[in-house]
């Protein structure tokens, strides 16, 4: 005999229903290991039957690989929001951003930094290098430039290279308790600044070496 809660029904629009089930699976792989959620477990969470989930995401690798990318992609919204001024102002905002949506998600963000659980395959390493190349590209928008700029694909590797950084901050204001927000803060938007006004122009203008033909 089964425990487990009858399905609450609510009428809602489909992509409603699919934003129920993705908060609640998303909840679920943030408190559990993946092999400790079953697609049981999301669909009572969700008040839905467990169909709805195959219908809407495919099976729980699908879902949880949705997860992941979600949380490692950062939206264009955030790009939209960031005020007028300065980039020391826009870099300020931007991290304010990126640490409000960590703290809000903190257990799924550092369950989708590392996945485990579902094995390590050319779908999963192409989802998080795109992840991270779409967060750059955000990055690189955010500052007037993109892919398409002077060594724009280098613009992009140095983001994501930056991106690394953003992580391990990440990892040891959470996890460790070693770096304060404040400090991680600090950290981020000060390297962030750097890397915009110092690095990118050396990027895209490499200086001649020394008695390089002029």
């Amino acid at each position: 005999m089964t425990t487990e809660p009858a399905p609450r029904w609510r009428r809602l629009e489909p992509d409603e229903r699919r934003e129920q089930i993705y908060a609640c699976a998303a909840r679920l792989f943030g408190e559990r290991p993946y092999s400790a959620v079953s697609t049981s477990d999301i669909a009572a969470a969700a008040g839905v039957a467990r169909g709805l989930i195959n219908h809407y995401f495919g099976t729980k690798r699908e879902l949880y690989l949705e997860i992941v990318r979600r949380a490692l992609t950062v939206p264009r919204l955030a790009v939209e929001i960031l005020p007028e001024g300065p980039l020391e102002v826009r870099a300020e905002a931007a991290i304010d951003w990126f640490l409000d949506m960590v703290h809000a998600q903190e257990k799924t963000w550092l369950a989708a930094i590392a996945p485990e659980g579902i094995g390590r395959d050319p779908e999963v390493d192409g989802l998080l290098e795109e992840a991270d190349r779409v967060s750059a590209d955000r990055v690189l928008e955010a500052v007037g430039l993109s892919r398409e700029s002077a060594n724009g694909e280098q613009l992009n590797a140095a983001v994501r290279a930056f991106g690394g950084m953003v992580k391990a901050a990440g990892r040891e204001w959470l996890v460790r308790g070693s770096l304060d927000r404040t400090q991680v803060h600090t950290l981020l938007s000060k390297t962030l600044v750097t890397l915009v006004g110092q690095v990118f122009p050396l990027i895209q203008n490499p200086p001649r070496p020394a008695g390089a033909e002029q």
